[in-house]
């Protein structure tokens, strides 16, 4: 059994990968810079541009014996959130998945034999309209707005049948992890939020607007529901909907992210991160020096998140959030049960950035 995790590097992938070396599999990790993850016999980085249906044919149709694939790639523009109703946009991630799949059913002796596609809450179209149902469910019509999560599974069933493998799609509310240089990933944003809160003088107050609840889930759950998934007969051809199994109000969990990076926690103090922290790379810089930190730029430490931060906050939002919550229902009556606290998830992976030396420890 050899998986293949493409987007490696990222959020879900960089989990994937560590889940799948510590199960014992042989990983082939595709991204554009190796996943930050220790080495291991077992893992070899593969990087190669999906965009590009011949060079994927020559690097992937020679890769022997991948049995599985997490497909966890994706294709954002700058400032992430007017590409996710373009067409272009949509074009570009079909063809990515589409050009990675078909290197590999193409092979001499093709043995895929499982993918697991990533979806997310988008396709519910909360990010167009009000949630139509609460909590959203998987059996719900399809969302008639466009998407590029649409086309690509159409192919992908299309796909499956005719070379008869399986599949397996999972829905993630907000995303959690270690990841850096992400398009979604507001852990580094708030630690590089509050370090130069404290660099600065200012208070480490909650920078976004109206109050929300909301879901999230860590991508070690994600990880694992992926390592089920792919021997679960449960798991082939559905779609699952995946959470942490609680639910949050930032301002509730604020304190305890102030608690785990060494910061007071303080009152509102409404900002947009998308443009504070660009015009504070040169205090970061000065952070990076003095703490010994890895000499990650600031760009290529936040990716697109700040913006996608601001999003989650709802900074500048003057109108009541409306819920979007997901159920899980069907994944755990499937078989799969685990679950974590979203304040432990924000821990976590905060302390696990420090660790690494992407983050400073702050001293109150």
């Amino acid at each position: 059994m050899t998986v293949l995790v493409a987007g490696a590097s990222g959020v879900i992938g960089q989990a994937a990968v560590e889940r799948f070396l510590a199960d014992g599999t042989d990983v082939v990790a595709l991204s554009r810079r190796p996943p930050d993850v220790a080495p291991h016999p077992r893992l070899r980085h593969v990087a190669v541009d999906l965009t590009d249906a011949a060079a994927c044919r020559d690097v992937l149709g020679r890769l022997a014996g991948v049995t599985h694939v997490v497909y966890a790639a994706l294709f954002e523009k700058p400032g992430l959130v007017a590409g996710w109703l373009q067409e272009d946009q949509m074009r570009t991630n079909l063809a990515m998945l589409t050009n990675l799949v078909e290197a590999l059913v193409g092979a001499p002796r093709p043995v895929l034999r499982h993918v697991s596609l990533m979806q997310g809450a988008k396709a519910y179209g909360g990010h167009v309209h009000p949630p139509r149902r609460i909590p959203s469910r998987e059996r719900e019509p399809r969302d008639p707005h466009p998407n590029f999560y649409w086309l690509q599974e159409d192919y992908l069933r299309q796909a499956a049948d005719r070379h008869g493998f399986d599949l397996t799609i999972f829905r993630p509310q907000m995303l959690v992890g270690g990841a850096t240089g992400s398009a979604m990933n507001v852990v580094p944003v708030i630690g590089v939020y509050a370090a130069l809160c404290a660099r600065l003088g200012l208070p480490f107050g909650f920078p976004g607007g109206r109050s929300y609840v909301w879901e999230a889930v860590d991508a070690r759950i994600v990880a694992a529901a992926l390592s089920w998934a792919r021997s679960s007969p449960a798991a082939r051809g559905e779609t699952f909907n995946i959470t942490n199994g609680d639910v949050f109000e930032w301002r509730d969990l604020w304190p305890a992210i102030a608690a785990e990076l060494g910061m007071e926690p303080a009152a509102d103090t409404p900002r947009a991160l998308a443009d504070f922290l660009p015009r504070h790379e040169h205090v970061w810089k000065e952070i990076v020096r003095e703490h010994g930190l890895r000499p990650t730029p600031l760009p290529a430490l936040l990716g697109e998140s700040h913006h996608y931060a601001d999003k989650c906050f709802a900074y500048g939002s003057e109108k009541p959030m409306p819920p979007k919550f997901l159920s899980t229902v069907k994944l755990r009556r499937a078989g799969f049960h685990d679950c974590l606290d979203t304040e432990e998830s924000f821990r976590y992976w905060l302390a696990h950035l420090r660790k690494r030396h992407i983050l400073p420890y702050i001293h109150p």
